[in-house]
C-alpha cells in the first residue's frame, strides 16, 4: 500500500489548514471561497425523485436504468449538439473525480504512455497518471506535445481553475491534430454550462468531431449545475467502442451508481429550468465579487466561465492568500494548479448570497 501513496503527491489541501484557522478567527466568521461547493438546496424535484426510488433493495447496474440512458442521450443532443447517439455513446460514473483519477488505469497505460493536460489544471490528472504509472507533461498548446507515446490527451473547457474557454476553432484544430496521430481525446465539459462571456462548445458538437466520436470522450457532472455534488453522479459520452470497453471494466471492478441517484439523476437531466434559477444565483454572486475584488486592485484573467475567479495582485499565491484570510476571506492559491499558478488565487463564487456579501463588504473596507 505504500509503493501506492509513494507514487501521490501531498494532498495540496492539507496546505491550506493555517490560513483557514486565520480566516476563521474573523469576529463575523469565515468566508470560504476556496473549493468550489455547492451550497444551494438540491431542487426539490431531484429531491422528490430520490426520495421516491429509495426503496431500491436490489443491485444497480454499472450502465444504469434505460430511463436514465435515455435521459443522458437526451441530454447530449439537446446540450451538447450531438447527434446520432444511442444508449452506446453513454456511460455514468461514481462523480467525476474517481473517474478522473482512475481513467488511465482503466484504460490500461502504464510506464512508457503519456497522459498530458494543460498546464494550469485540476490536479487529478497528473493523480490519475501517477496510479498507473503512466508519464505525464503539462501543455501549453497540445498540438506542439511529441505524439509518440501520447495516449491520453485531457482537455478543460471551461477550465478549472481559470474559467478558460476554448473556441471551435481551437477544439476542431487539436481534434484533428489528435486523431491524425491516434491519441485519445478526453474533454472535461463539467462547467460547460456556467459560461458567463463565452459560450462553451463541446468536443461532441458535429462542427467539432465532424459527426463522428471515434476517440473522443466528453466528461459532464451534475454536482454544480444541479447542486448534486453529495450525490456522486457524472458521465461520460462519445466513442461506443471505448465505452462499451470501460463498462466491462467497471462491471468487474462494482463502480455502480446508487439506484436512487440514477433516478434521481434521470430528473435532473430532463428538467432546465432549475439549471437556469442556479445560473442566475451564480451570475449575481460573480458579479458581486468581481466587482469588489477590481476594486480592491486586484486583475482578474479569464474566468469567462466555470465558478471560480482567477485573481492576482501581482505576488506569491500565498502571500495572497494570507492576506484575504486575514480578512477572513479563504481563498486556493494558485499554485495548487501548478506552478504557471503560483501568482494567481482562485476565488469560487459558490458561496451562500450572505457568505458573498460579508466578502464584499470586507474587500470594501480593505
Amino acid at each position: 500500500m505504500s509503493a501506492v501513496s509513494d507514487r501521490l503527491p501531498v494532498f495540496p489541501w492539507d496546505k491550506l489548514e493555517p490560513y483557514k484557522a486565520t480566516a476563521a478567527a474573523h469576529a463575523d466568521g469565515i468566508v470560504d471561497l476556496s473549493v468550489g461547493t455547492p451550497v444551494d438546496p438540491v431542487p426539490e424535484l431531484i429531491q422528490k425523485a430520490l426520495v421516491a426510488a429509495a426503496d431500491s433493495p436490489g443491485y444497480p447496474t454499472v450502465w444504469g436504468t434505460a430511463e436514465l440512458r435515455d435521459a443522458l442521450v437526451g441530454w447530449c443532443e439537446r446540450r451538447l449538439g450531438a447527434r446520432g447517439f444511442t444508449h452506446r455513446n453513454v456511460l455514468p460514473t461514481v462523480g467525476s473525480k474517481e473517474l478522473v483519477a482512475w481513467l488511465p488505469t482503466q484504460l490500461g497505460l502504464g510506464p512508457g504512455d503519456v497522459v498530458a493536460y494543460p498546464r494550469l489544471a485540476y490536479p487529478t490528472y497528473e493523480v490519475g497518471a501517477r496510479l498507473a504509472r503512466a508519464e505525464y507533461v503539462a501543455y501549453d498548446d497540445p498540438t506542439e506535445l511529441d505524439p509518440t507515446h501520447l495516449k491520453l490527451l485531457w482537455l478543460n473547457s471551461p477550465s478549472n481553475p481559470t474559467g478558460r474557454v476554448l473556441a471551435k476553432d481551437e477544439l476542431i484544430r487539436i481534434v484533428a491534430w489528435a486523431r491524425e496521430h491516434g491519441v485519445l481525446v478526453v474533454s472535461d465539459e463539467c462547467y460547460l454550462e456556467l459560461g458567463w462571456e463565452a459560450e462553451p462548445v463541446s468536443v461532441l458538437h458535429p462542427e467539432v468531431c465532424g459527426g463522428s466520436y471515434e476517440g473522443l470522450i466528453a466528461v459532464h457532472s451534475l454536482s454544480k449545475r444541479s447542486n448534486l455534488a453529495g450525490y456522486r453522479f457524472a458521465f461520460l459520452a462519445g466513442d461506443g467502442g471505448l465505452l462499451h470497453d470501460l463498462l466491462q471494466i467497471r462491471k468487474h471492478g462494482g463502480m455502480m451508481t446508487a439506484a436512487p441517484v440514477q433516478a434521481a439523476a434521470a430528473v435532473a437531466l430532463g428538467d432546465d429550468a432549475h439549471v437556469a434559477e442556479q445560473r442566475a444565483r451564480y451570475a449575481a454572486r460573480r458579479e458581486a465579487l468581481r466587482e469588489a475584488l477590481l476594486a480592491h486592485g486586484f486583475r482578474i484573467e479569464h474566468s469567462e466561465a466555470s465558478l471560480y475567479l482567477w485573481a492576482t495582485r501581482d505576488e506569491n499565491c500565498w502571500e495572497t492568500v494570507a492576506y484575504l484570510a486575514s480578512l477572513g476571506i479563504l481563498v486556493a492559491p494558485g499554485e495548487f494548479y501548478g506552478p504557471a499558478g503560483d501568482r494567481f488565487v482562485r476565488v469560487a463564487f459558490t458561496a451562500t448570497d450572505e457568505r458573498v456579501a460579508a466578502a464584499v463588504e470586507r474587500l470594501a473596507k480593505g
